[in-house]
């Protein structure tokens, strides 16, 4: 996912298909396909006119905006020598979330940037949206604001084991927020590159970090559960507290054996007041 194989050139295919050592493509990956030269492509997997969400770029509306999004994005990766290795897939009628490792050329080295790709699609696999996902804390030295993109869904709620977690996340509590992992959890955050905390420890030393100013509060806007992964769109409204410029970002929940949470992967650039 995202892109639609059957609308790239048969020697475009053959290469994706050789790289990733398959008889058969099913999806191009995303920084695949913008890679590949094709923008054609890339637009005929829309249903309609490109409509993309960006980190960097914001919302980027229409087959112009879209061809120099796409001409920029690969000239500014290619300088950068970018490579991927693929970590998830989640994927439904209606929604796809496509999760990445980047490794680019930064100034002191290589640098691993984790990016979620959200896309909105109709039944036959054609985009309705793309919505982008990654701090750029990895790439700039620092993080930027990133306003919301979907509006609140007041009927979604968070099911079994991600009820429990944020609700210990809006109260700030440890030990509770531990309770809903296994002994051998663990969280990625995106905003320090691909940052790892693993084990109860390695847990309770990084949401006592989170939680050193107080709760977070977060307004649900869309979601795709599939089962093992669960997979949120929010808004970071209030930190400790005090409310914040709202904020968008994503995080996935990946439940285990035990239906405790196996790993959560955060991707936002949302910051204490």
């Amino acid at each position: 996912m995202p892109w639609l194989p059957e609308l790239f050139s048969t020697p475009a295919r053959e290469r994706l298909e050789e790289k990733w050592e398959l008889e058969r493509l099913h999806a191009v990956p995303y920084y695949a396909g913008l890679m590949a030269g094709e923008t054609e492509a890339l637009i005929k997997s829309f249903a309609g006119e490109p409509v993309m969400h960006d980190p960097l770029h914001g919302r980027i509306i229409g087959t112009r905006a879209f061809e120099a999004y796409v001409r920029y994005l690969a000239d500014w990766l290619a300088e950068r020598n970018m490579s991927f290795d693929p970590l998830d897939d989640v994927v439904t009628e209606t929604r796809a979330l496509e999760e990445v490792l980047l490794h680019l050329d930064g100034q002191a080295g290589r640098v691993e940037v984790p990016v979620a790709v959200v896309a909105d699609r109709q039944a036959d696999g054609r985009l309705v949206e793309l919505r982008v996902y990654h701090s750029v804390a990895p790439v700039l030295g620092r993080g930027v604001h990133r306003p919301p993109m979907l509006q609140r869904d007041p009927e979604l709620r968070a099911p079994d084991v991600m009820a429990e977690y944020h609700r210990a996340l809006v109260a700030g509590d440890v030990d509770a927020i531990l309770a809903t992992f296994e002994p051998d959890g663990s969280v990625s955050e995106s905003a320090r590159g691909n940052a790892v905390h693993e084990g109860l420890e390695g847990l309770r030393a990084f949401y006592r970090e989170l939680f050193s100013s107080g709760g977070m509060a977060l307004e649900y806007c869309a979601a795709i559960d599939t089962g093992p992964a669960f997979a949120l769109e929010y808004n970071v409204l209030e930190w400790g507290g005090a409310e914040l410029a709202p904020e968008a970002g994503l995080s996935v929940y990946v439940r285990g054996a035990s239906g405790k949470l196996a790993a959560t992967r955060i991707y936002t650039d949302a910051a204490p007041p």
